[in-house]
């Protein structure tokens, strides 16, 4: 251990910062998905293998990024989302700080695709093995961003041991792709993992009617029968008839 006082470089910076951010394939996907969800899309598609740890990819149709603003969008503390201290005090979205993309780039080979509704075509920036963030390259992709990740901690052997077996990551990736389900039956919602198809919700009205849809699809009628017991059912649900 050195005991001279030095400045850590750029990349192992990111890479402490990760820390913060990324526990397992389930936190980048959290992750991932509210910031789909802050770009007000209406649909979000998560494709994963081997659990996530081998790759990841979540894909929405929201507003976008704009080219010039890509590289940003993977650099610390960029945000579009706080632009002074008072904007602190009244939070509307998930994430604010500029720290999820660049925090994730720093442990995985990330490339970042996107297309707003203004632009005729999508461009890409993907990141270096060595942190640096390659020039935008044009791109085929409809109106919306992809973010897709391979090879999780794949530079950082001491985090990657710690993740479990690929059943038991898959498993904490969906809870997580379930409960966002849950909690907004007002987005589509497909889940892939290793090409089988996991789950796959249509998007409902954010009412009592959608809400029991919702509720359906993803934990069964029965769910529904037994908390319309307890509950007055929502509309839409005959769980009481006959």
């Amino acid at each position: 251990m050195s005991h001279s006082i030095h400045i850590l470089s750029h990349q192992l910076i990111s890479q402490i910062a990760a820390g913060e951010v990324v526990e397992r394939p389930a936190s980048v996907a959290k992750e991932l998905i509210e910031n789909s969800l802050d770009a007000q899309c209406t649909r979000i598609e998560i494709e994963v293998e081997q659990g996530g740890i081998k790759r990841l990819r979540v894909r929405d149709d929201g507003c976008g990024i704009p080219a010039a603003q890509l590289g940003l969008a993977l650099t610390r503390h960029a945000t579009s989302k706080v632009s002074e201290a008072a904007d602190l005090e009244a939070i509307t979205t998930f994430g604010f700080r500029g720290e999820a993309l660049p925090s994730i780039a720093a442990v995985s080979r990330l490339t970042l695709i996107s297309r707003p509704a203004t632009e005729n075509a999508a461009w890409s920036v993907t990141v270096g093995a060595d942190g640096r963030i390659e020039a935008p390259r044009p791109a085929a992709h409809p109106v919306g961003t992809s973010v897709d990740l391979y090879d999780i901690f794949y530079n950082m052997p001491a985090r990657r041991k710690f993740l479990r077996s690929v059943n038991t990551e898959f498993a904490h990736l969906e809870q997580v792709v379930r409960r966002v389900a849950l909690a907004r039956p007002d987005i589509a919602l497909q889940l892939r993992h290793q090409g089988r198809l996991v789950l796959d919700v249509a998007a409902s009205a954010d009412d009592d009617a959608g809400v029991a849809s919702r509720l359906n699809q993803l934990l069964g009628q029965t769910f529904l029968r037994n908390r319309c017991v307890w509950t007055r059912p929502p509309a839409g649900c005959d769980c009481m008839a006959g």
